[in-house]
Order: structure tokens, then sequence, then C-alpha cells
């Protein structure tokens, strides 16, 4: 048994290595206008990365989590946070769209073994009535990978090349596997099953599970239809230059942060619908209005209220998240939590590829000025299906 220090020591580092996942994840976003231009292809087909990176994580986290089942979880972690800094230094020296597109399906494999893996070791690591703080404690990494690590990118991006901002993220990715390495107890969720694919099928087949998994696709889809061009869109409707874009994911990933700690908090005060409804009203509202925002003010007069919206957005989006975890986890059990947990990511971005899928759409065949628009009915599509299924629990039987 670890002390309560070890606990919090365990959960930083744990944190840590979902920084550096989560730069990767979020990056493309950022410096996306520099990649278009670079290689001479079209800012939809730049978005596909972001596709490519969500589909090989949804597709492949379950297959690869089964295979490396006998292998401890603390060396598991270690070795994928290594192979996530190979494929940053592939990316780093990609000469065309193929090699690159090839270094984000890597990337989303790594990540789709890590993520799953450190959100049970954090569940695991609490009692019950801190877990919804223990998970969104360590997802504070990818909001702080948004607000330094993809700010930072795009900013270096505009300055000298996105090639230099994935250099600098497999630095960040071997500091991740060396502390890692030394810090990591040996003993770490060795008393943790990996489920067969047939038993993450099973569970998968239970409706209230299934739905709420479906929820989560409807949730991300929405949220990466409008994030995988918001760079675009910032240059498009409030003529902000590529070298200040920064600045707005600082404030995404910032006010993401603030997101999911308070979603945190208030899960285990108040309990996972009082927090997950209003959140997903308030995203709604904001990604639409950055689309009316965009169609009826001028560029002047929409970048306060425009990027008010954006901190909304990402509270909101962000203040959902420990509610969703926490809810698959109840309604399946602890025993059951790595299944639902790794079912969860892959649906998260299998609903990041649709999105980046839907927003190369609107681009190629309308305007970045209506993405909000199409992010909203996702949205309202998410919390739609959330109470139509806790309306069905709270039902006699």
């Amino acid at each position: 048994m670890w002390s309560k220090e070890g606990h919090y020591g365990t959960l930083l580092l744990l944190a840590f290595g979902i920084f550096a996942v989560g730069i990767d994840g979020f990056v493309i976003g950022g410096i996306l206008p520099e990649v278009a231009r670079d290689l001479s292809v079209s800012a939809a087909l730049v978005g596909q990365l972001f596709t490519a990176y969500a589909l090989a994580y949804a597709i492949t986290s379950p297959i690869l989590t089964t295979i490396t089942s006998r292998i401890s979880r603390r060396d598991l972690m270690v070795a994928t946070m290594w192979v996530f800094t190979l494929a940053n230094i592939f990316a780093a020296f990609s000469p065309n769209f193929g090699s690159l597109l090839i270094a984000n399906v890597l990337l989303g494999m790594a990540a789709g073994l890590f993520v799953p893996g450190a959100n049970v070791l954090a569940g695991m690591l609490v009692p019950v009535e801190k877990r919804g703080f223990a998970i969104a404690f360590i997802n504070v990494g990818f909001t702080l990978a948004i607000a330094l690590g993809v700010s930072f990118g795009s900013l270096l991006a505009s300055a000298t090349s996105w090639h230099m901002t994935f250099g600098c993220v497999s630095l960040v990715s071997a500091m991740a596997s060396v502390g890692m390495h030394l810090g990591l107890p040996k003993g770490i969720g060795s008393h943790l099953s990996v489920p067969t694919l047939r038993e993450r099928l099973f569970v998968a087949k239970r409706p209230e599970i299934l739905l709420t998994l479906l929820v989560t696709t409807l949730w991300q889809a929405g949220t990466t239809t409008v994030y995988t061009y918001l760079a675009l869109y910032l240059n498009q409707v409030l003529g902000i230059a590529s070298a200040y874009t920064g600045y707005f994911f600082f404030l995404w990933g910032i006010s993401a942060g603030i997101g999911v700690l308070l979603g945190g908090i208030f899960v285990d005060r108040l309990g996972q619908r009082a927090i997950m409804v209003p959140c997903l009203f308030a995203l709604a509202g904001a990604l639409a209005f950055m689309s009316m925002a965009a169609h009826v003010l001028s560029a002047a007069v929409a970048l306060v209220p425009v990027s008010t919206a954006i901190a909304v957005w990402a509270m909101a989006n962000w203040g959902f998240y420990p509610g969703l975890e926490t809810r698959l986890i109840r309604i399946a059990g602890l025993n059951l939590s790595t299944i639902v947990l790794s079912l969860n990511a892959s649906f998260l971005y299998l609903g990041r590829s649709l999105g980046a899928i839907a927003g190369s759409l609107v681009i190629a065949y309308g305007s970045s000025r209506n993405l909000g628009f199409f992010a909203a009915v996702f949205e309202v599509a998410s919390v739609t299906l959330l109470l139509a299924i806790s309306r069905s629990r709270e039902q006699p039987r």
C-alpha cells in the first residue's frame, strides 16, 4: 500500500505522461495553416491528420491493450511513452504529407495504449469518493498540453517550422519516459486483469453502457468539429495571424484546466448528472454562438465575445469529462472499469475522427464561419441521448 504522498506523486507522473500525449493529440489544430502551406495541400486534407490519429486510437486501443495484457502496467506505460517519443521524431523529419500521416497513425496507436491505462491506474489509487478528482487531476495534463504545448507549438511553427514543433514534443515525451521509468512504483497495477476482446464486447453490449458510449462519441464529434479548424476560424473570422493563434489555444487550455478540476470536484459533491447535463447545454450554446458571431459581428467587435465563447466552450467541454468517466465506472463497477474506460477512450476518439471529418466537409463545401452550427447539432444530440438514458433508468421496472 502506497502512502498518500506516494499516490499524488504517481498521479503527477501520469499527468505528465498525458501532457506529452495531449500535445500530439491537439497540436494539429494549432499548426494546421503552416502544415498546409508548407506541404502545398488543402487545410481540409491536413485536418485528416487528426482523423488518422483518432481512428488509429479508436480501432487499435482495445486490440493492443489485449495483446499486451501480460506486460506489467509499469513497463507498458514506460515502453509506450518511448514509442511515442520515436513517433514524434519520425513526424519531425517527415518530408511529405504521406509520412506525416503515418507518424500520426503511430502516435494514435501509442496514445490508445497509454491514456486508458493511466486513467484506470488513477482510479484505483484513491478511495471511491475521490475517484472523480483523481481522474480530473491527471487529465489536467491534456488541458495544460493545449494551454502550454499547443500554444507554444503554434508560435514555434509560425516562427520557424512545424518540424520544430514535433521535435520539441519528442523532447517532452522523452522526459516523461525517463520520469515514469524512475518514478512509477514497480508493483503498480499488478493486481489488475486485462480483459479479452470478447469480454469488452460483452460489456459494450449492455444497453446503458453502449448508449453512454454513444453520448461520448456525439460529445467529442461536436467539439472536434470546431477545434480541428480553430486556427483557420480565427484567421478567417477574426483576422488573427497565425503567429497569434497560440494565445487563443492558451486561453482554451487554461479554461479547460479550470473546467476539468471544477468538474471533478463537483461530480464528487453533487453527482455526475448534475454536472454533465449543464455542461453539454453550455457547450452547445458556446459553439453555436461562435458561428452566430462570425455572421453578424465585425472582426473587431467579435474579438471579445468570441474569446469568451472559446473559454466557456473549453470549460464546459472538460467539465463534462470527469462526470462521464465516473458514470461509466459506476454503471460497470470497479472490476470492469478497465474495460469500460478503454471502450470509452475508443468511442471518444471515434467521435474525434467523426468531428474532424465533419469539419473538413464544412470547410470544403462551405465556410469556417459555419463550424459552430454543425458542432452544436452534435452536442444537442448528445445531451438529448443522455437525458433519455437517465429518464429510462429512473422509471420503475
